[in-house]
């Protein structure tokens, strides 16, 4: 019974979301702006350009910074970050809302901290997988978003905040479309 029922959902979970594929459709093809994001050690504030190669499919790139203060009983080690970001999303409309759509899909980040402490300076890399909302304004060239992206970082320094899973990448995005 339970098998039966595991099949159900997924054949319903296939239906809904080819029925998005093939409604999915963009308002916009371009958008570049910015984004802010409660990741402290990396990706604060970045740069947002995001351009779609289909209907539903679009690529956000990211340039960024972020800053992190590690306390210590002996002091504390202070880190900035640079980071470059690149998610692939795939867009599906939300009920009847015009320019209102959801995305799911992943990406990579390549971080490189300074610090005058040697264990939390150098190079980190990560993937993630992300999801959000995307929304396009009708009468201005406004597009505004938000979303999740959890990292799991498998290259990194010694030391510091990039070691494994980093799960408070959540961001908020305002862009202008053309």
């Amino acid at each position: 019974k339970f098998n039966t029922m595991m099949k159900k959902m997924i054949l319903l979970t296939v239906l809904v979301a080819s029925l998005g594929i093939a409604n999915a459709q963009s308002e916009y093809k371009q958008a570049i702006g910015a984004r802010v994001s409660g990741a402290l050690g990396y990706d604060v504030f970045s740069g947002s350009f995001k351009t779609f190669m289909s209907e539903a499919g679009a690529m956000e790139f990211n340039v960024g910074f972020g800053f992190n203060t590690y306390g210590y009983l002996l002091g504390s080690y202070k880190t900035t970050t640079l980071g470059l970001s690149a998610a692939y999303q795939h867009h599906f409309p939300i009920g009847n809302v015009e320019g209102l759509k959801w995305y799911l899909g992943g990406g990579a980040t390549a971080l490189y901290s300074s610090s005058k402490w040697d264990d939390y300076k150098g190079f980190s890399l990560g993937v993630f997988p992300t999801g959000g909302a995307d929304y396009k304004f009708k009468n201005i060239p406004l597009n505004v978003s938000a979303d999740w992206r959890p990292t799991f970082f498998f290259v990194n320094p010694d030391k510091g905040l990039f070691h494994g899973f980093y799960p408070s990448s959540a961001g908020v995005a305002a862009r202008y479309t053309f």
